[in-house]
């Protein structure tokens, strides 16, 4: 089995480098690592590696979701996946990481897998240089799907995903599943709907106060219109979040307090698909942009993904 260790990075395309720039190491207070010529590589105080890499480009998107894997094998066993399967892949390289295999999972995603990379000290208990609420350390990445069961199973089968929660309608057919590699709630997400596309990028926060001091950063520049939900905690997963929006409109999940998952008697929890306490324990409403709303990905050979119609249709299912 390719033995994945975790979600590793995420790169997003964005329009404008220095407002993008501003918003998240002014007000969200992730630390620069390295700047380059039109990109910025950015990291929670927690994060040895960078963990998100702003691009600039004509248009906004996401150009791939990146894990670690354990050893150069894994790498090499990636590679006769791709061949099996005919998926399209290329080695590329990216700063800090010189070996990195780009792929296309099956079912239209950009996913990149690495094992050698440049780690640096680590900023967790340097109190003296944190800013804004805390981003501590990259969590998940959520992803919409046309086909979230076939989805799951793949990587599941092929990666060695683990399940942890999962959505279901009253036929048995799976709406959302939450799998996990590194003993959390999940490093992926799959909830159902056009796609695929990006949810959201999700940063682990120290407590549930410096999710509200994020929300006070947000009001005090006046930019309350990037918190598009929340504060509130999740059903799924008893996490306490808050969600907002990029200046590209790209979604990032502040996200705390959820369960580990590493016991061998854990058994994934099933929610139905109309039970409103998966959405929001609390019962507050979700806006209509979370449900329609997401990020391009890139095809292979350049320009976008497109995105289809899921195969499941109804009431839309709540993703987190």
């Amino acid at each position: 089995m390719i033995d994945v260790i975790r979600v590793a990075h995420g790169v997003f395309y964005v329009t404008d480098l220095a407002r993008s720039k501003d918003f998240y190491v002014n007000l969200l207070g992730l630390n620069v690592l390295h700047e380059t010529p039109g990109a910025v590589y950015l990291r929670g105080v927690e994060d040895r590696e960078w963990t998100l890499k702003l691009e600039l480009a004509p248009e906004a998107g996401v150009k791939h979701l990146a894990y670690r894997v354990r050893s150069e094998a894994d790498l090499e066993e990636l590679v006769r996946l791709a061949e099996r399967q005919g998926l399209p892949h290329r080695w590329e390289s990216e700063l800090d990481r010189p070996r990195m295999l780009r792929l296309q999972d099956p079912f239209g995603l950009p996913v990149a897998f690495y094992h050698e990379s440049k780690t640096h000290k680590w900023l967790l208990q340097d109190y003296h240089v944190h800013r804004g609420p805390g981003l501590q350390r990259i969590d998940h990445v959520n992803v919409m799907s046309p086909d979230v069961e076939g989805t799951m199973n793949w990587y599941l089968r092929e990666l060695g995903f683990r399940l942890s929660e999962y959505t279901e309608g009253e036929d048995g057919s799976v709406w959302a599943a939450w799998i996990q590699r590194r003993g959390g709630v999940h490093d992926l997400a799959l909830t159902n709907g056009v796609g695929p596309r990006l949810h959201h990028f999700a940063y682990w926060m120290p407590d549930a106060l410096s999710i509200i001091r994020a929300c006070d950063i947000l009001a005090g520049a006046r930019q309350p219109e990037r918190i598009e939900r929340g504060p509130g905690r999740h059903g799924i997963s008893n996490a306490f979040f808050v969600y907002v929006r990029d200046p590209d409109g790209h979604r990032i999940e502040l996200y705390t307090s959820d369960y580990i998952t590493v016991d061998p008697d854990f058994e994934p929890i099933r929610w139905m698909r109309d039970d409103p306490r998966r959405q929001t324990l609390w019962g507050a409403k979700t806006p209509k942009s979370w449900f329609e709303e997401g990020s391009l990905l890139e095809a292979f050979d350049g320009g976008w993904v497109k995105p289809r119609e899921g195969a499941l249709q109804g009431m839309p299912v709540h993703v987190i």
